[in-house]
């Protein structure tokens, strides 16, 4: 592989932001397809590609998650043009046969016989994915701001009754206002938070 433009570097990582206020400008279905189409090829465990993502649009759906979050994620949350719900599934081994035929006969099984190693690898790789879900908005030139601050049984009622959906985190997408970011806080050197032995 070569090295990307510093130019695409900088777009993911170094001048990108998380926002909290956003312009009054859709973002299309069709560039969420695209976006979750980027999004399934970032490497997860055994292929589990556990993640389900929900793109709430609509203004029936917006008020019902709106009821989910914490007040200061409220505002944010209702004038985003896009706000994802990353969930996973605690079934995610069903789909194994497809995803991962040359070891599902042997993954199945131990997923589907340990709920808490099914859970706990769940969310693992749907937080893996939620990285490259940032990383792609990114990269399509959408900005992202991604949340915790909800009362997750409420979402999981609210959008996954029934199913065995459950929610990571989730994030806010469109285009934000670069004029209401705050200033950018530090963080920490290679030094403090990495060691090479």
């Amino acid at each position: 592989m070569s090295i990307i433009a510093k130019e695409a570097i900088a777009q993911l990582f170094t001048d990108a932001r998380t926002h909290n206020v956003w312009l009054d400008k859709p973002v299309s279905d069709e560039t969420l397809r695209e976006l979750y189409d980027l999004v399934k090829w970032g490497p997860t465990s055994a292929n589990t590609t556990p993640a389900r993502i929900v793109f709430v649009k609509s203004a029936q759906a917006k008020a019902k998650l709106i009821d989910c979050m914490a007040p200061g994620n409220v505002d944010k949350t209702r004038t985003a043009p896009v706000t994802a719900i990353i969930a996973y599934d605690l079934k995610f081994y069903e789909h194994l046969p497809k995803l991962f035929p040359n070891g599902a006969e042997k993954m199945v099984p131990m997923f589907s016989g340990d709920a808490a190693k099914a859970a706990g690898a769940a969310h693992m790789n749907s937080s893996l994915q939620g990285g490259y879900f940032i990383l792609a908005a990114r990269a399509l030139g959408l900005d992202c701001g991604p949340m915790a601050g909800f009362d997750a049984q409420k979402v999981n009622d609210t959008f996954f009754a029934g199913t065995e959906w459950r929610v990571n985190f989730i994030c806010n997408l469109g285009y934000g206002d670069q004029d209401k970011l705050f200033p950018r806080n530090p963080r920490l050197s290679f030094d403090e938070a990495a060691r090479i032995i």
